[in-house]
């Protein structure tokens, strides 16, 4: 099931550019552009998110912060141009979770939107989905473009980590303690082997077109 985000935004642009790498990213977006229009779609339908922008015709995002606070706990990131501490504080004590200035990388607001569904449970975890990749945790299958590549546990656990934290660099030391558990005795060049093996698995061709390398760090999945 695909996670549903609801984003109001009065900027006809931006609130079309995120709408679209939103649903390049597997998400359904719906978007409202005035503020009592978002409150409302707000509080009659079912979101797993919420991107609300501070400055909004009718209704502020803080006042419609508030009131979704009265009787919903879902996931609220503020996006505003305002980057100044007190804007910043209000509009957390308002009720958002996370707070984002404009302009911003569409990067950043992903991996927010990821890691705070995450931290509330939010993030439907049936599939994660990276270009023509699918990864079913539940079944531990792993398509491209429908057809099944066959992997190992530690490689399927290792292509699923990368996928849950797009975006962001994790290095061997976190990987080994994340996938071979705490007490492994390999080195951590065992990661780049499995790197190797899963690249090759996923696209022989192009062993680097899915899993970027950080030099000196780690590896990386780009959104």
């Amino acid at each position: 099931m695909k996670n549903r985000i609801l984003v109001i935004e009065d900027e006809k642009n931006l609130a079309r550019f995120i709408e679209l790498e939103l649903q390049y990213e597997g998400y359904e977006v719906v978007s409202e552009q005035d503020g009592r229009d978002g409150l409302n779609m707000a509080l009659s339908e079912n979101f797993d998110l919420i991107l609300l922008d501070l400055m909004l015709p009718s209704l502020s995002g803080m006042e419609i912060c508030r009131r979704i606070r009265q009787v919903k706990d879902l996931p609220i990131i503020m996006i505003t141009a305002k980057d100044g501490v007190m804007d910043r504080v209000s509009g957390l004590d308002s009720g958002a979770d996370d707070y984002i200035v404009k302009p911003f990388a569409i990067e950043e607001l992903l991996a927010r939107m990821r890691a705070l569904m995450r931290r509330t449970g939010n993030e439907s975890q049936d599939t994660l989905n990276h270009k023509d990749l699918s990864l079913m945790t539940k079944s531990y299958k792993v398509e491209k473009n429908g057809q099944e590549i066959i992997l190992t546990n530690k490689e399927f656990n290792l292509l699923k980590m990368l996928l849950e934290n797009k975006d962001i660099v994790l290095t061997r030391d976190r990987i080994m303690e994340k996938v071979w558990g705490y007490d492994a005795e390999a080195e951590t060049n065992v990661v780049d082997v499995y790197i190797r093996h899963l690249r090759n698995k996923i696209d022989p061709d192009q062993p680097s077109a899915y899993i970027e390398t950080v030099r000196g760090t780690g590896y990386v999945i780009r959104s």
